[in-house]
């Protein structure tokens, strides 16, 4: 019970005050926009920029972590498409973007602070390992799957399709982030050092990213209120929130993943969907309902399930 009130609720209580004063029109939505648009596009990159140009990349990298993971999320993916497809017959395009959201945890604005507040700071490794291939190849996929989905019968190639979503991809902030943390990592361990007056206005900027960014969320969140299909959303939940860590806790148990790649694998994959989940379902006009309804009620059901993943976990 310990871990309830002073690993998740401590996170649950920023997203809900920022939940709060949206919905007592204390914080307008444009303030909500600008919030979010400093935290997407210059705090959490900063943030991880600095991670990944600290990570270890010759240990942190590890086939089982990432297996685990990442397996959890496809089968996640294939049975919310699959779900879409033949239990409640959506159009292709919606069973693309309700697969993504099924398939796109938060891996960063709640991932990372409940692995920290239940682990501490030297367990983020793993999550970092994660979160370098989260976004780019995440993103990729499922831009792909919606191209090739909406390309059908238009005669567009397949090279033009790929192109197309890998311009999408390496354009986001995020994507960015990371690309220019592996690199300058890569400049360090070439010997290249920077001043301390850059890392430590880099970790100032970083140090903002996770409050405004969990603090918008709650503002987001307000926004996109649950309105219908509640059959679709309720899947969606239990891919995300069941299905992916217990794929997750399974194949690392067989792969003989250590303690703290376990944590970092099965906390990350318990995680709901991120709003990142809602922006792709927007950007297409598909399953936006689902998308936005299922990021906020799994955001709420979460409590619940991460207490019960982090009960389980060594």
């Amino acid at each position: 019970m310990s871990a309830l009130f002073t690993t998740i609720l401590p996170v649950f209580l920023v997203i809900g005050f920022g939940y709060l004063v949206s919905w007592r029109g204390l914080f307008s939505e444009s303030a909500v926009d600008g919030l979010m648009r400093f935290a997407q596009n210059f705090a959490v990159p900063a943030l991880l920029f600095a991670s990944m140009a600290r990570l270890d990349l010759g240990t942190e990298f590890r086939p089982a972590l990432l297996i685990a993971f990442y397996t959890g999320a496809f089968c996640s993916y294939a049975a919310g498409w699959a779900g879409a497809r033949f239990l409640f017959n959506r159009p292709a395009p919606d069973c693309v973007a309700i697969g993504f959201v099924c398939l796109f945890s938060n891996t960063l604005l709640l991932g990372i602070p409940i692995t920290e507040r239940a682990f501490g700071a030297q367990a983020l490794d793993g999550n970092w390992a994660i979160i370098a291939l989260h976004s780019p190849a995440l993103y990729t996929f499922g831009i792909t799957a919606m191209e090739f989905t909406r390309a059908r019968g238009t005669g567009l190639s397949v090279g033009g399709v790929a192109l197309r979503a890998l311009s999408g991809v390496i354009r986001t902030p995020l994507v960015i982030g990371i690309l220019c943390g592996l690199a300058m990592n890569l400049l360090m361990q070439a010997g290249l050092v920077m001043p301390e007056g850059f890392w430590a206005a880099v970790d100032m900027l970083a140090r903002a990213a996770l409050p405004a960014a969990l603090f918008g969320l709650g503002g987001i969140l307000y926004r996109y209120r649950p309105e219908g299909d509640m059959a679709t959303i309720a899947m969606c939940c239990g891919c995300a929130l069941l299905l992916h860590p217990l794929v997750t806790f399974g194949l690392g148990s067989v792969l003989g993943l250590d303690v703290a790649g376990m944590r970092s694998a099965v906390v990350t994959a318990a995680m709901p969907p991120g709003i990142n989940a809602y922006l792709f379902a927007n950007i297409y006009g598909s399953a936006r309902r689902v998308a936005a309804s299922t990021v906020l009620i799994g955001t709420a059901v979460s409590v619940i399930s991460i207490w019960v993943w982090l009960a389980i976990l060594p």
